[in-house]
């Protein structure tokens, strides 16, 4: 059988575009506004196009347009081609954005303030972009397209080009606006995060226990989430064993582990970080 794929809306075609332009205004006005005000930078192509507007006072967003470029060419085959359209509309508003920012002043000049403000909404735009399918930097392109021949995974391929990155605006920049610079990257990334995996943070748990009929009820009771029960076999004494599986978000733990304890103090539970939980009978509302 032939899978079909339905084409994407056009009203969601508009949103996502529209997304990725608040995105990348976001990101030209930390950059404007925060960061080149305060001799800081940030990390990949973004930070490497800051530095060598520094260095020769070309164009930031004409910088950051031509060395992207390459990487959105290249990953053009392999990423897909909406991906790159979407990445290349970004990158050109970001370009037409900051340069019609340059006649305002700085929203501070303590470095600071700076950094964490910068950080935070340089983040929180490149994080709308991502999560609308599209990119600003093309370091985790070419990591990507990578990753197949060298020994690096794509996050440790990005690391490996910051530490240059940095180093490089230590020489060029003194070595206290390359910390200021690492510390922005830092909070960028996790707002970043934030922004990508969402604000309601899942959790996902395992429950072994002999009273498990008992527990899946309670949980589904009480905590108002659908339980999975999952086949298991001990390693030591090679018997079967029931395992309940279970997602809620960060603020339901104590309760979670409160219903599981009250019913069988000695019942084995792991909880893990998850990404996303979607579908199902999961809702991120707090019960």
């Amino acid at each position: 059988m032939v899978k079909i794929h339905k084409k994407e809306s056009k009203s969601h075609l508009i949103l996502r575009y529209i997304m990725l332009m608040i995105g990348a205004s976001l990101a030209a006005i930390a950059i404007e506004l925060f960061l080149v005000p305060n001799t800081i930078i940030d990390g990949g192509i973004i930070g490497v196009s800051l530095i060598l507007n520094y260095m020769t006072g070309f164009s930031f967003g004409i910088l950051v347009l031509i060395i992207n470029l390459p990487f959105l060419f290249a990953g053009y085959k392999y990423i897909g081609k909406n991906f790159c359209i979407s990445s290349l509309f970004a990158i050109i508003i970001l370009a037409i954005v900051e340069s019609s920012l340059h006649h305002f002043d700085a929203l501070t000049t303590e470095p600071l303030l700076a950094t964490v403000f910068g950080g935070l909404i340089l983040g929180a735009g490149v994080g709308l972009v991502i999560r609308n399918s599209g990119a600003l930097d093309g370091t985790e392109i070419l990591g990507i397209l990578l990753s197949k021949k060298i020994p690096f995974s794509v996050g440790e391929f990005v690391m490996f080009v910051n530490v240059f990155v940095f180093a490089w605006a230590g020489f060029v920049l003194e070595w206290e606006q390359a910390m200021y610079s690492i510390l922005t990257y830092y909070i960028a990334s996790k707002a970043l995060d934030a922004v990508i995996q969402g604000f309601d943070d899942t959790k996902a748990a395992m429950v072994i226990s002999n009273e498990y009929e008992e527990i899946a009820e309670a949980l589904s009771d009480r905590l108002g989430r659908g339980v999975t029960k999952l086949k298991g076999k001990g390693g030591y004494l090679d018997q079967e064993k029931e395992v309940l599986y279970v997602v809620f978000t960060r603020l339901e733990v104590a309760k979670f582990k409160s219903i599981v304890q009250e019913i069988d103090p000695n019942a084995f539970i792991t909880i893990m970080d998850t990404q996303e939980a979607h579908g199902g009978k999961f809702k991120s509302a707090i019960h």
